[in-house]
C-alpha cells in the first residue's frame, strides 16, 4: 500500500499512512522530512492537511451545538457586523449550510484573486485579510438558494470559524479550535500554528514556504500528523474510544458530526457536516482530503467495516488527483469484506 501511494506523488520526499483495520493498526512511513537533509519522517511528521482542516472545523461546530452556543440553524447574521451581511437570496444562510456547502456562497470571495495572484503559486491566501473578506461578503448574492445545491466552499467554511470564535466570544478561531477540540482529543501534534517544525512541502520539485491563512483559516490552516489523524478517525468510528477525560459536549459532537445531513440526487453520495459518504448496503465510507502548495492529504473510514486510513505527501495535489482516488481505493479495498492480510509494515505506534 506505502509503494503504490508513493508512485502517485511524483517530488515527495515523504509518505506517512496510518491504517486501521479492528484492532490492528499499523503507521508505515517512508522518506525523509525534505528533498536534501532532511530528518527521516515517523507517525508525528508534521504535514499540512489544507482542507482535511474543515473537519475539525466542523466538530468544533458540532460541539458548540451540543453546548448550546449555537444552534445548526442559526442565520449567519446573527454573528456578523450588519455591515457584512450578505445580500439575502429567499432563506438566509445558516450554520449548516456552511458546514454542508449548501449556503450558496462562491468557492472563492469576489475580490481574492487579485489579492492572491502574486503569490498564486506559493501562499495564495497569505496576503488576504478580514477587512476584504467581510467587504467580499456584503456583496455576495447566493448563487442558489440556501440549502439547495451543493457547492464546495472554502469561503462558507472560512467564515464558519470565524462566526464561531464570535460566538464563543474569543477573538480568534485556532486557539478555540485547540482548547474544544485538539487537545481534548489528545492530539499533541495538531494545531494551526507555523513555529512547530513540520516536513517541507514541494510544488513540482520546487520547495514552498509554509502555508499562511490568516483569514479563512478554518478552510485550510492546520497541519496534523499520521498518528494524530487515526487517533481522530478512531474516535469518529467509535466515540466510545475518546479520551476519558473529553467533556460530553465533544463525544456528543463526535457522534453528531457524521450524521448524513444532505442525499444528492441520482447517486448513492451523501454528506454529513463536512465529510463526504459514500453509502454502500452494508457500510458507508467517509472521506475528505486537503492540499496545499505542498501538501496532499487524505483521511477516510467506516464505522460499520471499523476500518481507517490516513496518507499523506509533502508535495501539491495533482491535477489528475492520482494520490487521493488511490487512497480512496485502498480505503474501499479496506472495507471489503474479504480483506485480508496486513496493511503494511508497522512502525511501534
Amino acid at each position: 500500500m506505502l509503494d503504490a501511494l508513493r508512485a502517485t506523488a511524483p517530488g515527495a520526499s515523504t509518505v506517512a499512512l496510518a491504517v486501521r483495520r479492528g484492532p490492528d493498526h499499523a503507521l508505515p512511513v517512508t522518506g525523509t522530512t525534505a528533498c536534501d537533509g532532511g530528518a527521516p519522517a515517523d507517525p508525528d511528521t508534521r504535514f499540512e492537511i489544507g482542507s482535511l482542516t474543515k473537519t475539525f472545523t466542523a466538530l468544533l461546530l458540532a460541539e458548540m451545538v451540543a453546548r448550546g452556543e449555537v444552534a445548526y440553524d442559526d442565520p449567519i447574521t446573527r454573528f456578523l457586523p450588519r455591515a457584512a451581511a450578505p445580500r439575502p437570496r429567499n432563506e438566509p444562510i445558516t450554520l449548516l449550510h456552511l458546514a454542508t456547502h449548501t449556503s450558496g456562497l462562491p468557492r472563492l470571495p469576489s475580490g481574492f484573486l487579485r489579492t492572491a495572484a502574486p503569490t498564486w503559486f506559493s501562499n495564495p491566501y497569505a496576503r488576504y485579510s478580514a477587512t476584504s473578506l467581510h467587504r467580499a461578503l456584503s456583496r455576495t448574492r447566493p448563487r442558489a438558494a440556501p440549502g439547495t445545491r451543493v457547492r464546495y466552499s472554502n469561503f462558507g467554511v472560512g467564515l464558519l470559524g470565524e462566526l464561531l470564535a464570535r460566538a464563543a466570544g474569543e477573538r480568534d478561531f485556532a486557539p478555540l479550535l485547540a482548547d474544544r477540540v485538539l487537545r481534548p482529543l489528545g492530539l499533541t501534534h495538531t494545531n494551526c500554528t507555523t513555529d512547530q517544525p513540520q516536513a517541507t512541502g514541494y510544488w513540482h520539485g520546487r520547495a514552498r514556504p509554509a502555508w499562511q491563512m490568516s483569514t479563512l483559516p478554518a478552510a485550510g490552516m492546520a497541519r496534523s500528523t499520521a498518528r494524530d489523524l487515526l487517533t481522530t478517525l478512531d474516535a469518529l468510528r467509535d466515540p466510545s474510544t475518546a479520551p476519558t477525560t473529553a467533556p460530553r459536549t465533544l463525544r456528543d459532537a463526535l457522534a453528531d458530526v457524521t450524521r448524513p445531513r444532505i442525499a444528492l440526487p441520482r447517486t448513492d453520495r451523501r454528506i454529513a457536516l463536512a465529510w463526504n459518504i459514500r453509502s454502500r448496503p452494508d457500510r458507508d465510507l467517509y472521506h475528505h482530503s486537503g492540499g496545499t502548495r505542498g501538501f496532499t492529504a487524505f483521511a477516510g473510514f467506516s464505522p460499520q467495516a471499523d476500518v481507517a486510513l490516513v496518507a499523506l505527501a509533502n508535495t501539491s495535489p495533482t491535477l489528475s488527483g492520482a494520490f487521493t482516488q488511490r487512497a480512496y481505493l485502498e480505503l474501499w479495498a479496506l472495507a471489503q469484506p474479504s480483506a485480508q492480510g496486513e496493511a503494511g509494515e508497522s512502525r511501534p505506534a
